[in-house]
């Protein structure tokens, strides 16, 4: 059995309670195992505790999990303040996921259609599969391993200070070492753990089938013993290129999977990921595409503080505070900050009281981001999922005349940011569109002259 939500829902064991996506009900026995869970996640809090312990509130966390007696939780994406399709939920969630791990897509139509549909869980396993497939049918990498044994002939090279103490009843036997041309190779052995993992966990057939297969055709490739140390001798080179699309899968299997499995017993799973970091890495990418020649763009930049201190007696000062801003573009006229926020503002609730649903501690965020990196001047972005009541940028925002901070919606559909009059203060970026500066009303021509 399947329970599908989506964040922030709320889980009970109260078969009276009406099951939606922003309610599930569960047994007890997966309750009590979510139970233990939360108890073990304090500080990350994917899963809190309300209601006197009677019930479980999820956090920003998508996902999977499956207690150890086989019900299972599926999480998706909170996209809209409404009601909304779980398919499509479930594909953004797919593309974010890809965006983070850095993959493209290869599937497409039936095939993908069929992906979209899958829980997350079995998505992960199909995606690693059919790489997988594609490298095999390509052809494994293989690698010289030195072997050492006895043999009745001579291969290689003898070992004279061990023939030399050889007994009289082995005299016809020989210390030999020789070198063996093999698929035993770290990368091979990682893509077998993984492989064995998926084919113990996957429900769906056609994932079944295609494990059984290509488990059949490794069947020569042990599996590696410590998967979580193994990954840091895994090589990167060109001759390792083929397996590059593969890496991602696997890591994410056995990183994600393994450590749940404790002892050869089964513990259950949890699969579980930011949103708040999945939206970063999904923004990230489109930034990069939007790019013009000659701009950067640093994730997690961390070279500016809120103060400098000087404790008593101490002349050199102390940086206190680090100020990490998703986004620092930089481009030949100066930097600007871009930070990406997952939640669903109301462009209606225009109110005082409400403010659109933005928080002030991001506006205080943003403001001592623009007075360190910016020095209080130009022009900054808020980034928000776009969605059925945040369709487009707002009005700016103004700390002072000389700083002004906008709040855009990304679509996530597209995978691109929602034009608008903000276009024509980010010389640095790049609609797509032909002469799209003739569009923005308010466009700054001095500003942008040197990127036309």
């Amino acid at each position: 059995m399947t329970v599908l939500v989506r964040e922030y829902a709320r889980i009970t064991t109260d078969t009276s309670a009406a099951a939606s996506l922003d309610s599930g009900v569960v047994s007890e026995a997966t309750f009590n195992w979510l139970h233990g869970l939360a108890s073990g996640w304090k500080g990350a809090e994917p899963v809190a505790l309300i209601n006197n312990r009677r019930s479980l509130k999820l956090g920003s966390y998508v996902g999977y999990l499956q207690s150890p007696c086989g019900e299972s939780i599926e999480i998706l994406p909170k996209t809209g303040m409404g009601s909304e399709n779980p398919e499509e939920a479930r594909s953004i969630l797919q593309r974010m996921l890809r965006s983070a791990l850095g993959i493209k897509p290869r599937q497409s139509g039936r095939a993908e259609l069929m992906c979209m549909r899958m829980p997350l869980h079995e998505w992960i396993f199909w995606q690693f599969l059919q790489e997988l497939k594609a490298l095999v049918h390509r052809g494994l990498r293989f690698d010289y391993e030195r072997v050492e044994e006895e043999s009745r002939y001579i291969r290689g090279q003898l070992q004279l200070d061990k023939q030399q103490r050889q007994p009289p009843g082995k005299g016809h036997l020989f210390h030999i070492c020789h070198d063996v041309f093999t698929p035993n190779r770290i990368e091979n052995r990682l893509l077998k753990a993984a492989l064995e993992w998926v084919k113990g966990l996957c429900k769906s057939p056609e994932n079944w089938r295609l494990a059984n297969e290509l488990s059949h055709l490794m069947s020569d490739i042990p599996m590696e013993s410590n998967p979580l140390q193994g990954f840091s001798q895994w090589r990167s080179s060109k001759l390792m290129h083929s397996y590059s699309a593969v890496r991602p899968w696997c890591e994410l299997i056995l990183e994600k999977l393994n450590p749940n499995f404790q002892k050869g017993g089964r513990q259950g799973i949890s699969l579980l990921f930011p949103m708040e970091k999945l939206f970063e890495a999904y923004v990230d990418a489109s930034l990069r595409k939007m790019m013009m020649a000659g701009a950067k763009l640093t994730s997690q930049a961390s070279s500016e503080y809120l103060v400098r201190h000087y404790p008593d007696g101490v002349d050199i000062s102390q940086r206190w505070f680090q100020l990490k801003p998703d986004f620092l573009l930089r481009y030949k006229g100066g930097v600007q900050v871009l930070d990406a926020k997952w939640k669903l503002l109301d462009q209606s609730a225009v109110q005082t009281d409400t403010k659109y649903g933005i928080s002030q501690n991001d506006m205080y965020q943003l403001f001592a981001y623009g007075q360190k990196y910016q020095s209080g001047t130009g022009h900054m972005m808020l980034i928000y999922p776009k969605h059925e009541g945040f369709d487009q940028p707002l009005a700016p925002f103004y700390f002072s005349s000389d700083l002004v901070l906008w709040a855009v919606p990304f679509c996530l559909e597209s995978s691109r940011l929602v034009l608008g009059e903000w276009l024509g203060y980010f010389p640095s970026l790049n609609s797509g569109e032909v002469d799209v500066y003739a569009k923005i009303s308010n466009w700054d021509g001095i500003a942008g002259a040197e990127y036309r």
